[in-house]
This record gives structure tokens, sequence and C-alpha cells, in this order.
């Protein structure tokens, strides 16, 4: 039996979190009937071009208001699942489970660590009413595990993220080249893509490019800004460090691949990124991926076989970029590797049918 799927995100940000959900999504709705909500004027409701997409708006005080907003939509649209993937979602989803006639399973995707046990009556509660969680690791199923008590845990199943090879439209990276003035072909040019905030370690990467100067690298930094007073601060640093002409900031874009493809290398330098999906597309694009030697990037990358780790040092970093730059063998090893790893183990139609499985035993 087919079973309707409701795919609910009310995160105001646009990162691997919200991309996921959209990927679900997508295809959940070419196999049964899948409805999607988002919370009105946010990043995610403005990257969704979808005209059915429902709005709610998050309470954080009172979740009880959006909570009576879905559970009427649960009922009008006979709602058999609730996926919901963001970890401030969860009293609104239980709560319009609780008051809902339908009484939905519900689904959650951690895609963020679990750091302190949720033994207290408040989120015995909660799950207690998640049937199954989807752990995006091995390492978030241990956490899952072990911070909620056993006779409460609900169902772990781990299921990894996935990508698939896209057709980069070639005519969009040549105008990319002209517009970032990168039309020297031999300039060695490191992206890093995501949210401008601390937390992503964008000053990492120019610290690392200062440390390399006299080589001819530049950097990339994709994403749209989180956070002015730490995006000012790195522009500060760049003008201090006399790199200016080395570092192009792009802003947030919708053609991710395309600035991928006009980099030899890309850096995840989050200190404990839960899974990392900028990796994988990264890997699918045939672009090796430096990433910090801790968490989700353990169970993606072999290091030197199809991805290098450092340590989340500039220094460390630097010596990375350096022997990619001079070492073309190993760059052209792992770029060819990494396509196969993602490729083969992280295929995007591969996963999401185990996560079809997995909501079919539901």
């Amino acid at each position: 039996m087919k079973k309707n799927i409701l795919e609910f995100c009310l995160s105001p940000d646009l990162g691997g979190l919200e991309l996921f959900m959209l990927n679900c999504f997508t295809h959940f709705k070419e196999e049964t009937t899948c409805k999607v909500i988002v919370a009105p004027n946010s990043k995610l409701d403005n990257y969704l071009e979808n005209e059915e997409k429902f709005h709610i708006k998050r309470n954080k005080l009172f979740p009880i208001i959006p909570a009576l907003k879905l559970a009427s939509f649960i009922d009008d649209n006979n709602i058999d699942v609730i996926h919901f993937h963001w970890t401030k979602d969860i009293a609104t989803v239980v709560l319009a489970r609780v008051i809902s006639k339908k009484k939905p399973k519900v689904l959650q995707t951690r895609n963020m660590t679990m750091t302190r046990f949720k033994d207290d009556f408040y989120h015995k509660w909660l799950y207690k009413n998640i049937h199954t969680m989807h752990a995006v690791t091995h390492q978030v199923k241990a956490q899952i595990q072990k911070f909620i008590p056993q006779d409460i845990c609900p169902k772990v199943e781990v299921v990894y993220m996935g990508t698939e090879t896209k057709t980069i439209n070639c005519d969009k990276l040549f105008s990319l080249r002209e517009q970032y003035k990168l039309t020297d072909m031999d300039t060695f040019i490191v992206g890093i893509i995501g949210r401008i905030e601390e937390a992503k370690g964008q000053y990492l990467v120019i610290e690392a490019i200062e440390k390399l100067k006299d080589l001819n690298i530049k950097a990339l930094i994709v994403g749209h800004t989180m956070d002015e007073e730490y995006l000012n601060g790195l522009k500060q640093k760049i003008k201090e460090l006399n790199i200016e002409e080395k570092i192009i900031f792009t802003g947030f874009t919708k053609e991710v691949n395309e600035h991928m493809s006009l980099c030899n290398t890309t850096v995840l330098a989050t200190p404990k990124e839960t899974f990392g999906l900028v990796v994988i597309e990264s890997m699918i694009n045939g672009v090796p991926v430096i990433a910090t030697n801790n968490g989700g990037p353990l169970e993606i990358i072999k290091d030197n076989i199809d991805g290098l780790l450092f340590n989340r040092t500039s220094v460390d970093l630097a010596q990375k970029l350096s022997q990619l730059y001079k070492d073309k063998e190993l760059k052209e090893k792992l770029s060819l590797n990494a396509f196969n790893t993602a490729n083969e183990k992280f295929n995007n139609e591969k996963q999401i049918d185990k996560l079809s499985t997995v909501i079919k035993g539901m």
C-alpha cells in the first residue's frame, strides 16, 4: 500500500539539511502522494519552485499554534507519515500528531550530533511519539542509542545522503571564469562552499592561502552570509594579509555544480560535520576534497585514496593544498577515486530507495 508522505521543514536556512529534504520530496512525489510544508519567505521557500507547497510559520514560544495548523493539514490530506528534518521542529510535529485524528507515523532524519541525555519527562514524551529515526551516519546512530533511553528510543536506521551526476553547463562555466577573472587555466582554485559563518571555517582557507601566496592559487568562497560581522572580519583579514586578489566571494548561488567544477579541490573545514553533503557533491564532480578529520567525513573519505583529511589547522591545510598543487598524479588519482566512491557508495537513487523502504516498513 502506498503511503501519503509529508515532508516538513521550517528551517530558515538553506544547507545540506534543507537540500536533502527537497531531494526526498522530489523523489517521493514520483512514487506516491507527497506534500511539502516550509516556512513562508524562508530561503528554502524561495528556493523551492513548487506551486503546491504549503506554508506554516514557526512559533518558538507557542508551538501549539503551528501544531494546530499542521494537525488540520494532516487530517485534510490523510497523511500517513510525517518526515521532518530540522530538530527544532520536533515539538510542533509531535504536538500535531497528538492533536490530529489521523495519528500519522513520525520519521525524523537526524542531521545533527546528539551530545546530551534525553531522559527528562519532556524528551521522553517527544521520543515516544517518534516511530523511526533516520541517522545519516553510523556515528549519529551510536549517539542516538547512547543518549535516548532504551525503553523509549525509536527504531534507528542508517541511510547515507546521496548524490548524482549532474550535467554541467559549459557556457555557464565559461561565463563564470570571465566573471571571476579566472581565465588563466593554470590557476589552482580552492573552493569552500557553505554558509558564511565562523563554524564553516572560511578563515582557515584564507590563512592557508596566505601561507601559499607565492603560488598561483586562488580561493573561491561560495555561499550566503549568515553573519555579517564575521564576513566583514574576513574581508579585513584579507586586506591585512595583502591577498585581496587571491580571494573571491561569490555570494549565494543555485549553480553549485558549475562553481564546484571551477575548482581543483574543495575544502570542508567545519570542526565536526555530521555528514557533509557538499563532500559527496564535490566528489561526484570529480573534484577531490580536503576535509576535517572528524565526524561524517571519516565515513566518506579514505585518506589519500579518494580525498585528504586535515587536522583543522591552517598549517596542515596549507600543506595539503601545496601537496595537491605540486603533485598532479596524486590529484588525478584522488579525482578518479572520488568520483567512483560517490557514484557507487553514495548513489542518490540507491540511498533514497533505502529510505523509501524504511518508510514502507513503518
